[in-house]
């Protein structure tokens, strides 16, 4: 493998087929405000503790 590639960037935009509407980006910022973290935080960015939160939030409300 090369080293020199690096992956595509990940295109973290809202697209027209799942809209600003989408359930995730609707629980990512009720997420956001209910433990007051900026709603610009990757979930890669959360600390163990928000993480567990996060992941549990998303269990109960994405099926």
């Amino acid at each position: 493998m090369d080293k020199g590639k690096q992956p595509p960037p990940v295109d973290n935009s809202v697209s027209d087929s799942t809209g600003q509407y989408d359930l995730r980006f609707v629980l990512w910022r009720q997420f956001c405000a209910q433990y007051q973290i900026p709603v610009d935080t990757l979930p890669s960015q959360l600390d163990d503790e928000q993480k567990e939160l996060w992941e549990e939030m998303k269990a109960r409300r994405l099926k």
